[in-house]
């Protein structure tokens, strides 16, 4: 299982790499929820949260770089975030010479501490956790194994699909077809229908091919060795430590 997600992994031998994949996602997880939970006044909180999981990067490997450029994907949510010091209503201050919103203010850093360390968290989880183990670790925690084989095929057929774009791409290019105006739309939907049908019948074709090799609905299992209590213990660590800077954070409210 190779293609452009490996990119989010860092092959190594650091401690986290060693850990049981299923006692990371379960961390992460906890760890997740309990930057959730923390209430937005207190800063000092997130700043504990980001030393936490800048320790946790160097223990890894995981060079700070790598980290930053796959915090891309939150883009979004920042930009969503960004509207509403302006759009927001009650009480205002003059930042710079503009009208904020007291309140969207606080929300905007809400939203935007909350989902930088949430996706670091998971980056870095990511980047010490190939995909096959991310899978496994899935299935030990007993997630449906439907969903996991759900997963796993998205994984893998999303660079196949990703690939044939590119064919067709080429293929419009040699024709001389470059699409860069807005009436040439029409030209783009039909390979978009296209994909979508040459994608179907891919995906029958592997299907039947996977059949009439026994496959049943679960791909077989390779190594089911259970996580150690070791792995565990160091693994809760993690949600520990940011359960207890949640409460503190809670108690001086």
């Amino acid at each position: 299982m190779s293609g452009s997600h490996d990119q989010l992994y860092r092959a190594g031998t650091s401690p986290l790499h060693r850990l049981a994949p299923e006692c990371k996602v379960a961390a992460t997880v906890l760890f997740v929820f309990t930057i959730v939970a923390t209430p937005r006044e207190a800063v000092w909180a997130f700043a504990l949260f980001a030393l936490i999981l800048f320790g946790l990067s160097r223990v890894g490997q995981v060079p700070f770089g790598f980290v930053v450029r796959r915090l891309v994907i939150e883009i979004p949510f920042l930009a969503f975030a960004a509207l509403m010091p302006i759009l927001g209503q009650g009480e205002r201050v003059d930042v710079l010479g503009v009208s904020l919103s007291v309140a969207g203010l606080w929300a905007a850093w809400n939203i935007i501490v909350k989902a930088t360390l949430g996706v670091t968290a998971t980056i870095l989880m990511a980047a010490t956790t190939s995909v096959p183990d991310l899978l496994r670790g899935l299935e030990r925690l007993r997630v449906p194994r439907v969903f996991v084989g759900i997963c796993a095929f998205m994984i893998r057929y999303g660079d196949v699909i990703g690939a044939e774009m590119q064919r067709m791409r080429v293929a419009r290019a040699s024709r001389g077809y470059d699409a860069r105006w807005l009436w040439q739309a029409r030209a783009v939907a039909a390979s978009a229908g296209t994909l979508f049908i040459r994608s179907y019948e891919r995906g029958e074709r592997v299907y039947l091919a996977m059949a009439s090799r026994g496959y049943a609905g679960t791909m077989p299992v390779l190594s089911d060795e259970a996580a150690e209590s070791r792995h565990w213990v160091m693994a809760l660590v993690l949600p520990f430590a940011g359960a207890v800077v949640a409460a503190v954070a809670w108690g001086m409210q």
